[in-house]
């Protein structure tokens, strides 16, 4: 059903971030696949944020679309299909390798956990996104934006003199609304250029499209714990399918990471598996490694009289949006 909506929707408006459920069915994996068909003047990048998407997640999914010119009539996958990462399931996670956040957005009335994902933008490989367990400490509508010196030099080397104050408005960087991390300096907040979604873009705080940062400045508490994991290799189960979902490594670790790249992916997915009767399918681990598609992908089976056994005594179905 959802690849015929995303197949049928309307590409004027965006699409809301769906709400999914934590359940006995799926324990890690949430979301389905999606296909829509390009008309002449769309991008990637639009559709990116017709459907959610991030821009990477977009081009990764469809590595022969071109980004610029997708051609009237071409198929497009959605990629709406996504392991949850390896964390702590309360609050926020961000995941930088994926270029996703992951909020745990309370229960509903039978008790089971609510969570929603959006594609975010994380910080250049001059300006890295920090890793680590940190907490939303403040909310700011319509904030203003105090660029520190490092980036009014930077600014000014390119000739480009940024204020002291850039105030509230449809120029600010920061958008509409802002999170602010327990971090100093570090915040989750919106955009001016929403075009930049779902790239390394930032000076290593966490954008969001302006419909999404909005949902989660209503949603998000202070208080909320936040992780930030730096996990390109997920592992997950649903319906008796052990998945991998794969993306790029940071360019400042790729080179390391080439060489210890199948070694953890076969930990990761002994680790998940362990206790349970499983079978593998080598060859479809190694050719999700060579090919990262940022799109799970099945790479064994476990035994049906085990599907429920899920970590945390978790699983995940999808549920209509919010």
């Amino acid at each position: 059903m959802l690849a015929w909506l995303l197949a049928n929707a309307p590409l004027s408006s965006h699409a809301a971030a769906p709400v999914y459920l934590i359940t006995p069915e799926s324990p890690d994996v949430i979301g389905e696949l999606g296909q829509t068909t390009s008309v002449y003047k769309d991008t990637i990048s639009d559709l990116a944020r017709d459907f959610d998407q991030g821009y990477r997640e977009m081009r990764l999914a469809n590595p022969k679309v071109d980004s610029w010119l997708p051609g009237d009539g071409t198929p497009v996958l959605v990629p709406s299909m996504y392991i949850i990462p390896d964390a702590p399931r309360d609050g926020i996670t961000i995941n930088i390798a994926e270029m996703r956040m992951y909020y745990f957005n309370g229960k509903d009335a039978s008790g089971a956990k609510r969570l929603m994902t959006f594609p975010i933008s994380i910080g250049r490989e001059q300006w890295v996104t920090p890793k680590g367990r940190t907490t939303v400490v403040g909310k700011v509508k319509d904030p203003a934006w105090h660029p520190p010196k490092s980036i009014r030099k930077e600014h000014a080397e390119e000739g480009d003199i940024l204020p002291a104050v850039v105030p509230p408005g449809p120029d600010n960087p920061l958008g509409t609304h802002a999170l602010m991390l327990g971090i100093e300096g570090y915040l989750i907040h919106g955009t001016d250029k929403p075009f930049g979604i779902g790239m390394r873009v930032t000076h290593g705080c966490i954008r969001m499209y302006p419909e999404d940062i909005v949902t989660m400045f209503k949603a998000t508490p202070v208080g909320t714990p936040v992780h930030i994991v730096n996990q390109p290799l997920k592992v997950g189960i649903s319906n008796g399918n052990i998945y991998l979902e794969v993306h790029p490594h940071l360019e400042e670790e790729q080179e390391k990471a080439a060489d210890e790249q199948y070694s953890k992916a076969v930990k990761l997915i002994l680790a998940r598996v362990k206790g349970q009767d499983a079978s593998l399918v080598w060859a479809d681990i190694k050719h999700a490694l060579e090919s990262p598609t940022g799109v799970p992908q099945v790479v064994g089976t476990v035994q049906a009289k085990l599907r429920n056994q899920a970590s945390n005594g978790e699983s995940v179905r999808h549920v209509a949006g919010n």
